[in-house]
């Protein structure tokens, strides 16, 4: 700890563990900060009480309380309103695996369809064309399923997957069927797992329990298990778990000369380093650099804009259910294995702003279909809610409806001034409400999934109401990338404007949120990420602190 190595970099997700990679095999020591455990393939297991509903991957709110209000002018209630992983291989650990590209429209949109009133809506300053061969990095590197060509929406690609699609499951024949039916353009889900062995990984053997849970056959093509083990292996990159940085240091100049932290034992340290790359996620990240406040950045470090935790984006989501004369048995396998995105882009006919993709899945597992996954009439106890739980549970299927989020300045992370957590520091808090267009959207394209379903032939469908969201695993927008010190945090290098030798690259770098699928992009962001860093550093243009 006492050593400075070139970087030390926060957090080990999706993109922390692609930046650690890419830097260690370049020839740069790297230190990885990471709060959660760094568990292995036999450390996963299926006991959702465990996993689920007691946090085993993720944030526990009774140590790491997140506080939540709809506008300023509320007191912000205390509870587990965001989820995010902490463990090694952050949320690519524990998610769903789909695994979508942005289209060009994401990066252009602003100057496609103009300016939304009272909303921060704008381009990218980079585009899908120099994102590309990212994208196809990131599909090679980690290895995703799929088959290109197959959409007549895809943007263009410079190469196929490395892996055939999954197989299909009843879900994906059902969903074909009825999009068909409706003259719609389904298509192989792209999941990041292993659809067969690939380098040294094991093909998904079926289990069942993807999202919310780890995978014990390392199929799931988490950092944990493609780029970080790649990264140790240079010798040049130390994974160091339980460690909780609530600071980055800053000399007279304003250049960061490291973290503090502290360890699994709550006592204080300090790593030094040469730079810091923030890769914590969209409420972690901004909440670092409002805890690293000072004299010379009383507003939080690299604030000079005021940006730092605003434009908050959760993405849209919106669930419908149907079910079946025979049973599926959904809760086989993976979850998604059929998308369509004929409705990625805006159309002006809706009256409102908005586009994304609608998949197939079945969108709980047991004990939270149990919960939560009945039609809102049945009873929720005695014989005929055993009943219709055995009857329902391997006849129905879900479609998914990923949808747009809009950045509001008045949607934030902030600190809360009086809930602290288990360390004492500050609450994160959340301030957030959706933008009219954005429910609209969501509850535009459920009512597609309830048409898909009644086309592919379900005995009855039924919905969830879509209402204002209190919270997401989509965390972006928070630290936006731009060219103008001004109106963003990062430049197009993921350089803070403010700290030459700051870098911040996660979810939080977005400047519009996509259609609902943010991980592969911001693996794609990561890896591009890593290529300007090391050639600034090869050039000497990342002046070190004192």
């Amino acid at each position: 700890m006492t050593q400075a190595p070139d970087f030390v970099i926060v957090g080990s997700g999706a993109a922390g563990g692609v930046i650690a990679k890419e830097l260690a095999v370049a020839g740069f020591r790297v230190v990885v900060l990471e709060q959660g455990p760094h568990l292995t393939a036999t450390d996963f297991h299926h006991d959702e009480l465990a996993t689920v509903y007691r946090y085993a991957l993720t944030n526990d709110p009774r140590f790491s309380p997140t506080t939540f209000r709809r506008t300023e002018a509320e007191l912000a209630g205390p509870g587990g309103w965001l989820q995010y992983a902490r463990l090694v291989g952050g949320g690519t650990a524990h998610f769903t695996a789909n695994y979508w590209r942005f289209h060009e429209i994401d990066f252009n949109e602003r100057s496609k369809i103009g300016a939304i009133s009272g909303t921060a809506f704008g381009d990218w300053p980079i585009t899908y064309d120099e994102l590309e061969p990212y994208y196809t990095k990131v599909e090679w590197d980690i290895g995703v399923s799929g088959q290109a060509g197959v959409s007549p929406f895809d943007p263009p690609r410079s190469k196929p997957y490395p892996m055939p699609p999954l197989p299909v499951k009843s879900s994906g024949v059902l969903f074909e069927r009825g999009a068909k039916r409706l003259g719609w353009h389904p298509f192989p889900a792209p999941m990041a797992i292993a659809s067969q062995p690939y380098q040294g990984r094991n093909s998904c053997q079926h289990c069942g329990f993807c999202e919310f849970f780890g995978c014990e056959f390392g199929a799931k093509s988490s950092t944990l298990f493609t780029v970080i083990p790649r990264a140790q292996a240079t010798g040049r990159c130390e994974i160091r778990s339980g460690c909780y940085v609530f600071r980055i240091d800053v000399d007279r100049r304003g250049r960061t000369t490291g973290v503090t932290y502290y360890d699994a034992h709550k006592r204080e340290r300090r790593q030094r380093a040469k730079a810091v790359i923030l890769c914590c996620n969209g409420a972690e990240t901004p909440r670092l650099l409002l805890l690293s406040a000072s004299s010379r950045f009383p507003d939080g470090l690299a604030n000079s804009s005021g940006l730092v935790g605003k434009h908050l984006m959760f993405t849209g989501w919106a669930l419908t259910s149907g079910v079946f004369e025979q049973p599926l048995n959904e809760f086989k396998s993976v979850l998604v294995t059929r998308v369509l995105q004929d409705f990625y882009e805006t159309d002006p006919a809706r009256g409102f702003y908005g586009g994304g993709g609608l998949d197939a899945r079945l969108d709980f597992p047991p004990i939270g279909f149990a919960l939560s996954g009945l039609p809102p009439d049945v009873p929720r106890w005695g014989a005929e809610y055993q009943r219709t739980l055995r009857h329902y549970f391997t006849r129905t299927m879900n479609v998914a409806c990923h949808s747009t989020s809009l950045p509001l300045a008045s949607n934030n992370i902030t600190l809360d001034p009086t809930v602290k957590d288990a360390w004492g520091l500050p609450a994160l808090r959340v301030t957030y409400r959706d933008h009219p267009d954005d429910l609209s959207m969501m509850r535009w394209l459920q009512a597609r999934g309830l048409e898909l379903l009644q086309a592919a032939g379900a005995q009855r469908t039924w919905s969830y109401p879509v209402t204002e969201q209190s919270g997401s695993n989509h965390l972006l927008g928070t630290c936006r990338m731009g060219t103008d010190a001004a109106a963003s945090v990062v430049d197009r290098s993921h350089r803070t404007h403010d700290v030459p030798n700051l870098f911040i690259c996660d979810g939080s770098s977005f400047v519009t949120s996509g259609r609902g699928q943010p991980t592969c992009t911001i693996q794609a962001l990561a890896y591009r990420a890593a290529d300007h860093i090391a050639q600034r550093a090869r050039a000497g243009e990342i002046p070190s602190g004192a």
